[in-house]
C-alpha cells in the first residue's frame, strides 16, 4: 500500500530506497557502531567531523543513514574492489615486507580531496557487489596473503564490515591493516585496535590546515594527531606517508614541522614516506610533484632525527631503500612495491649488528614471499569476483 493510505513505511523499505538513490548493490544493512542520540537527531563519533544527522539523512560520508533514530550503516558488504597487492603498495615497509595482502575497498570518504586518484569510489556511486566477510577472509587465507589490507577508499566509512571482517581473518591467523586518512576519532581507533593490526597514515600537504581546508574540505586536522596518539598508546603498528602536492601542500618548512612532531609523539623508528603527487580528478592545473622537492624533504625529516624516511611513487629511486640508521648499510633495496634485495641478518644490520625494528611472523628474519608476480597487482573489475581468486566450494 502507498503512504497515502494511511500505511507506516518499515525502516527496512526506508533503507532500501536509501540504497537504491545511491545506486548500491550491497545488501547487507547492519546497524552502525559509535553513535548516539540528541534529541530527534543522531551523533556520529567514527570520524572527527561528529556528524549530527536529522530523521532520513546521512553524513558527510553518505554511507550511513538516520531511519526513525537508529543510525545504519549502508555499505557493509557491498565490495567495490577486491584485489591482492605487494603489502609494500600501502605503503608498510616495516610490517611483514615481502607478503601479499586482500585489499578490500567500499564505497564513500570522510574527506573531499580534490586531487582523488580513486574518486570514483570514494566520491560517486559506485555498482557494489555483496562478498560477506567470511569470504573475504576465506580468499585471503585461500591465495596466501598474510594480511587483509582495508584500503582504496577511507575504511572509517565502513568500519563496521573491516571489523567483522577483521575478526574472521584473525580467526585464520591473517592480521589486518587499515589504509586510513587518520581522521578517526579517538574512540574509533580504541575500538579498532583489538582487530587492526597496522594503519598507515596518509598525510596530505604536511598537515597544512589551510591546505586541507582548501583543497580537502576538511576543517581541523590537527585531530588526526589525536588519532596517532591512541594508536600509539594502543601499541597499533604506525607508518606514515606525507603527499607532497605541487604548489598547494609541498612546503619543507611544513614537512619538518611535522616530522619534528612525529619524532617527538610517535619515535625516530617511526617510517615516514614522502609520496610524489600526480595530477588526478579535479586537480590537474599543476605538475606532478618535482623530485628534488621530495629529495628536501627527505633531507629535512633526517634532520629532526627520524631514522627511517622514504620516497614514494618515483620508482628506482635510491630514497625507496632502506638503509641502516647505524652505519647506513644497504638493508633492503626496492624498485616499486618489490623487494630485489634483502641483506637484514638474524633481524639486524650483517654490518655493525643494529636491529631493524619491523615486524615478521616467520621467526626467520627473512621477508616471506619475495615479490611473487603471480600474487600481486590483481585488481577485480565490476563484472564479478574473478582474477584468479579461488571461489568457495
Amino acid at each position: 500500500m502507498s503512504p497515502s493510505s494511511g500505511t507506516e513505511i518499515s525502516p527496512k523499505s526506508k533503507i532500501s530506497s536509501a540504497l537504491r538513490e545511491r545506486g548500491w548493490k550491497g545488501k547487507q544493512i547492519t546497524e552502525a557502531l559509535l553513535w548516539e542520540p540528541e534529541g530527534d537527531r543522531v551523533r556520529c563519533n567514527l570520524c572527527s567531523r561528529r556528524c549530527l544527522i536529522p530523521e532520513g539523512q546521512n553524513g558527510f560520508c553518505q554511507t550511513r543513514v538516520n531511519i526513525d533514530g537508529t543510525f545504519y550503516a549502508l555499505n557493509h558488504g557491498g565490495v567495490s574492489v577486491l584485489g591482492i597487492d605487494p603489502i609494500e603498495k600501502k605503503p608498510f615497509f616495516h610490517y611483514h615486507p615481502g607478503t601479499a595482502s586482500l585489499s578490500i575497498s567500499t564505497v564513500g570518504c570522510t574527506f573531499r580531496c580534490k586531487f582523488c586518484q580513486n574518486y570514483d569510489i570514494s566520491q560517486e556511486a559506485y555498482g557494489m557487489r555483496e562478498v560477506d566477510s567470511a569470504e573475504v577472509a576465506r580468499q585471503a587465507k585461500r591465495n596466501e596473503c598474510r594480511t587483509i589490507s582495508y584500503t582504496y577508499n577511507e575504511p572509517t566509512v565502513f568500519f563496521e564490515y573491516a571489523l567483522d571482517t577483521a575478526k574472521e581473518a584473525l580467526k585464520l591467523g591473517i592480521e589486518n591493516t587499515f589504509v586510513t586518512n587518520g581522521y578517526m576519532t579517538p574512540e574509533a581507533v580504541e575500538y579498532a585496535a583489538p582487530y587492526i593490526q597496522a594503519m598507515t597514515v596518509g598525510i596530505k600537504g604536511s598537515l597544512n590546515t589551510e591546505f586541507y581546508r582548501r583543497i580537502m574540505v576538511v576543517p581541523n586536522p590537527e585531530v588526526i594527531k589525536d588519532a596517532l596518539l591512541e594508536m600509539k598508546r594502543l601499541g597499533i603498528h604506525i607508518e606514515m606517508t606525507d603527499l607532497m602536492v605541487t604548489k598547494h601542500g609541498d612546503s619543507i618548512e611544513d614537512a619538518q614541522t611535522l616530522a619534528r612532531w612525529v619524532f617527538e609523539n610517535l619515535g625516530p623508528d617511526t617510517p615516514l614516506h614522502f609520496t610524489r603527487f600526480h595530477p588526478d580528478w579535479l586537480l590537474t592545473d599543476v605538475t606532478a610533484t618535482p623530485v628534488e622537492t621530495l629529495e628536501r624533504a627527505h633531507i629535512a625529516a633526517r634532520e629532526e632525527g627520524l631514522r627511517f624516511v622514504y620516497i614514494g611513487n618515483v620508482p628506482g629511486h635510491p630514497l625507496e631503500n632502506t638503509y641502516c640508521p647505524g652505519c647506513a648499510h644497504l638493508l633492503v633495496e626496492r624498485h616499486g612495491f618489490q623487494i630485489t634485495k634483502w641483506t637484514i641478518s638474524g633481524g639486524a644490520c650483517p654490518e655493525c649488528g643494529e636491529e631493524f625494528p619491523y615486524r615478521h611472523s616467520n621467526g626467520s628474519g627473512e621477508p616471506e614471499l619475495r615479490g611473487n608476480p603471480l600474487l600481486f597487482g590483481l585488481t577485480i573489475p565490476d563484472g564479478g569476483l574473478a582474477c584468479d581468486l579461488q571461489a568457495s566450494p
